[in-house]
């Protein structure tokens, strides 16, 4: 237990220093620096694969009590990085619809992420453990999460939400119970007082909307690991790094989403090869490092040939 609050702790640390030091103003996000930013998370994780490496060898603090091969436990945490971040896509291009819906200023979407990822690190926690403990009492749950995942896939392809009204969103119309919203502040605050009031303003809408939607998102993404590995620690270590450079990745991407049209598929792809995955796990094992070197190629594919597109275009 004490590995994991060591590890919430250094989240939370880096955290504090990116709000508190690095992006103390609100000020718009140039794609010079989230591109440092994405470079410098993405850095991080893989130097957290050693550490993952060197607990799981020796055991620290009895982390490896399932006697993984260490290096089976790094690859499993690259894997679950890779399978989440590649998913994390489709969120970035939903975040980037809110904003414009909300009409939020580019200089305060950062912080509007920030409380979102502080949000998604407690609901995903929850969700891992609770998954976890799903699929270690319940052989069938491989099923059921398999069948989810497909789900999505045929979702993906077949839906859009360019057309979505999200002021009627569950959760606008939740915060609306409990504060009036007064839709045309932009002074940067959640909350105001007006007559004696506190009311809402729509940034304080648009982080409500981003917290449901990654619960939703989370429901895709949490399965999917699981295809990887049932360690709770490996599950909710590769998803919290995911989900720590989706805010750079979103500032990097979100003006560039248009050149990337063929990654949806590629993202289709991802979905129905874990869920697959899962359905067959029971009858065949696919590795970790087989699965990780499809899905790269996968992705890698999906860009190549949506710049190449592009370009002929």
């Amino acid at each position: 237990m004490l590995i994991w609050v060591l590890f919430l702790v250094m989240i939370f640390t880096l955290l504090a220093l990116d709000l508190g030091v690095f992006h103390k103003s609100s000020k718009e996000i140039s794609m010079k620096e989230s591109l440092s930013w994405t470079v410098v998370w993405v850095f991080l994780s893989l130097c957290f694969g050693g550490v993952i490496y060197w607990i799981y060898d020796q055991n620290y603090m009895n982390i490896n009590s399932r006697g993984l091969e260490p290096a089976q436990a790094m690859i499993d945490f690259y894997t679950g990085y890779v399978i989440e971040e590649s998913l994390s896509l489709d969120n970035i291009f939903v975040m980037a619809m809110i904003f414009k819906y909300f009409r939020i200023e580019m200089k305060f979407q950062h912080k509007i992420l920030f409380w979102g990822i502080l949000g998604a690190v407690f609901f995903r926690m929850v969700m891992i453990v609770l998954g976890t403990a799903f699929v270690e009492h319940f052989e069938w749950a491989t099923y059921i999460f398999g069948g989810i995942l497909i789900f999505s896939a045929f979702k993906m392809i077949r839906g859009s939400e360019e057309d979505e009204d999200f002021k009627k969103s569950a959760g606008v119309r939740y915060l609306s119970k409990i504060y009036p919203i007064n839709w045309e502040i932009k002074t940067g605050k959640y909350l105001v007082q007006e007559n004696g009031k506190w009311v809402a303003t729509s940034l304080l809408a648009a982080l409500v909307v981003i917290e449901f939607s990654d619960i939703l998102f989370a429901v895709d993404s949490i399965p999917a690991i699981f295809s990887i590995t049932t360690d709770p620690f490996l599950v909710f270590t590769s998803n919290i790094f995911a989900i720590l450079g989706l805010r750079s990745l979103y500032f990097f991407l979100a003006n560039m989403l248009d050149r990337f049209e063929y990654m949806k598929y590629s993202l289709v792809f991802v979905l129905m090869f874990v869920g697959v995955k899962m359905l067959i796990v029971h009858f065949v094992e696919i590795p970790a490092l087989l699965s990780l070197v499809i899905i790269l190629f996968v992705l890698i594919l999906g860009v190549v040939y949506s710049l190449l597109n592009k370009k002929k275009a």
